[in-house]
Parts: C-alpha cells; structure tokens; sequence
C-alpha cells in the first residue's frame, strides 16, 4: 500500500515541476519584452544617437560594438572599444554625448565577446557607424539601440537593432 501512494506521487510533482517551469519561462519572457520596450522607449527619449556615441568613443579606440542597455532602471550607453592590444568598455552619456568613463576589458563574458567583434571587424571594410547608418537609411523613422558585429560563413556582418515606438527589429548590413 505504502508503494501505491509513492507511485502516484512521482507523476503528479514531475507535472508540477513542468507547469512551474513553464510559468517561470513565461514570466522570463513577459519581463523580457516589457524590458524591450521600456529600453526602446528610453532609446527615444535619449538625446545622443548610437552613431554619436560611437564616434565619441574613438577617442579610446577603434569601436567593435555598441548598445543601449537599461542599467539598474537607467540607459546606458556602452561601446566596446580596442585599444593596441587592450579591450576597454567606454560609457557614453546619452545626453550629452562625453564619454564618462572607460573601464579595461580582460575577462569573462565580455572579454570574449570583445575577441569575437575584434576577429570580425578585422575583415571589415566598413565602420560600424557606417553600417547604423546604411540600416536607418533603409529604416525611416527607427532609431539605432546597437550594432554587433559578426562573422558569418566568413564574412563579417553588423546586426543592428532599431526602435519605433515600442517595436524592436534587427537587420543585418554587410561590412565588406
């Protein structure tokens, strides 16, 4: 009897851990896309554009990427920056378009990703502010959130996210 009462118990918390779970993803995404809009919307409130902060950002070397990111409740404007052989992360402010401070990159997930946009804006024959640019051309009345560079079957691409209003969409622009 102490058996039966086991078996039935297996199945019924294996379904509760699955709703759980799926309850926990929904909410994940729901806060996701309500950080999405919230980023978009305070993107266009910003008075500095990405392509302004990417050329603010020179001054501590050649941009690899770019965002705008919602920073305990606030924009952020960060761009991955390299320097010689040294990786830095330079914040822009987005209101007045000086850059506040710009901080060695040497480990962890950022540092990685700043290896991969160097390796794919070395086969690039275009700026990163070149290419927002060229996508907001093509994309009347969107703003630029960021830019990332890539390398795809070799060649080295810029996906560049756009906002209007609270719609988000990213387009790939060819850098070579």
């Amino acid at each position: 009897m102490n058996m039966t009462r086991k078996a039935w118990l297996v199945p019924v918390l294996a379904a509760a851990a699955v709703c759980w779970g799926s309850t926990l993803a929904a909410q994940d995404e729901d806060e996701q896309e309500g950080n999405q809009a919230a980023l978009a919307k305070a993107v266009l409130g910003a008075r500095v554009s990405l392509e302004r902060g990417l050329a603010a950002s020179a001054s501590h070397g050649q941009p690899l990427s770019a965002k705008f990111e919602m920073e305990e409740g606030k924009l952020q404007l960060s761009v991955y920056t390299m320097k010689d052989v040294k990786f830095f992360e330079v914040i822009v402010d987005h209101n007045t378009g000086k850059v506040v401070k710009a901080e060695p990159i040497a480990e962890g997930e950022d540092y990685t990703a700043a290896q991969s946009q160097k390796a794919a804006m070395a086969k690039a024959k275009v700026s990163l502010r070149a290419a927002v640019e060229q996508a907001l051309r093509a994309n009347a009345g969107f703003r630029a959130v960021s830019v990332t560079p890539s390398l795809k079957d070799g060649r080295a691409l810029a996906d560049v996210t756009l906002a209007k209003g609270e719609e988000l969409k990213t387009v790939s622009v060819p850098l070579q």
